[in-house]
């Protein structure tokens, strides 16, 4: 059964770290696109990063120079490493395939940045 199990989230200040783990339960993250995910109450989802199966990463300009996406193919985990947060940064994060290759959603990790 595929399924993606997210975590690493929670409460930090602006300005602060996290770093997101996904693994990954009868899905291969290096046969194609694989991507963190992110949905904040009142807007639509946004697809943060992007890692090719080659390993070439495109991040959405909200994020980029912020964040770095990376996978560890013997731990079918993918991982986001979030700096720099801003309270805009909150959100649920989720990871799955590139859009056009989804999987089931897992549950995500909430990311609350706040003071």
């Amino acid at each position: 059964q595929e399924q993606f199990v997210e975590s690493g989230g929670g409460l930090v200040q602006p300005g602060g770290s996290l770093r997101l783990s996904c693994v990954g339960s009868g899905i291969f993250f290096n046969t194609s696109f694989t991507a963190w995910y992110r949905l904040a109450p009142g807007k639509s989802r946004e697809q943060v990063a992007t890692l090719s199966r080659w390993g070439v990463a495109v991040y959405a300009p909200s994020v980029k120079d912020r964040f770095i996406i990376s996978r560890d193919d013997a731990k079918s985990t993918v991982y986001l490493q979030m700096n720099k947060l801003k309270t805009e940064d909150t959100a649920v994060y989720y990871c799955n395939k590139g859009l056009a290759d989804l999987r089931p959603w897992g549950h995500g990790t909430q990311v609350t940045v706040s003071s």
